[in-house]
């Protein structure tokens, strides 16, 4: 998830035999050579997701990349569903699970528990009560943390809606060009460059239509 601090800153000579035998091998070298460039991409995609990246490589997205209906999970790390993937990550980290839930619980903290997005309109759920902004890109920003790796802010500005909509939003997904997002950390407010200074508050939000059991599935595997 996000770090803590940053500075600013993708023949026929011998015959029938050889005609039968020709298209296996030409099959065999294509399968290789396609598993040789799935593997490349694949590790490729991992360093770019843990921050590490070109400038020439990220490319603006439009809004539609996180069009969708999304759950934050910051209910589930209060009522303990998350409890598996602090573990997980305290297995493989360097901190403990009651403090990994402390870091997340700063992190995840939003009263913002449902946001809706299509057809360049966000619409933001807060229980029962909900607000609506239209918005528009506003490019994008490069952030470099204090350990070395990097990410992107995507930017969108708020060009009509409700008052109570923020002006700003900024997503985060771990990606640097366009792509669906699979989920996503999300800032807002009205001061596009205040907002960038957030590091440690990013509610995140999955798919609506995911049960907790696969959140939980989604968390560890990431």
């Amino acid at each position: 998830m996000a770090p803590r601090n940053f500075r600013i800153a993708g023949s026929l000579a011998l015959g029938v035999t050889l005609l039968l035998a020709a298209p296996a091998t030409a099959s065999s070298t294509d399968s290789k050579a396609h598993t040789h460039a799935h593997s490349h991409d694949e590790a490729a995609n991992k360093e770019i997701s843990k921050g590490y990246f070109k400038d020439e490589q990220v490319a603006n997205r439009l809004l539609s990349d996180w069009d969708g209906d999304w759950q934050s999970v910051y209910p589930y790390l209060q009522d303990g569903t998350l409890a598996p993937v602090m573990a997980h990550k305290a297995a493989h980290g360097d901190k403990s699970a009651e403090e990994y839930r402390a870091y997340y619980e700063t992190g995840y903290k939003t009263d913002v528990d449902r946001i809706v997005i299509g057809d360049g309109q966000v619409t933001f759920h807060r229980g029962e009560d909900s607000v609506s902004g239209q918005y528009e890109t506003d490019g994008y920003e490069i952030l470099t943390y204090t350990k070395g790796n990097r990410g992107v802010r995507f930017i969108f500005r708020k060009t009509g809606g409700d008052d109570g909509a923020p002006g700003f939003i900024q997503f985060s997904d771990h990606r640097i060009a366009p792509a669906d997002a699979d989920h996503y950390h999300l800032y807002w407010g009205n001061d596009r460059a205040g907002i960038l200074e957030e590091v440690t508050n990013w509610p995140t939000y999955f798919p609506a239509s995911l049960t907790a059991g696969e959140i939980v599935e989604e968390m560890i595997a990431h």
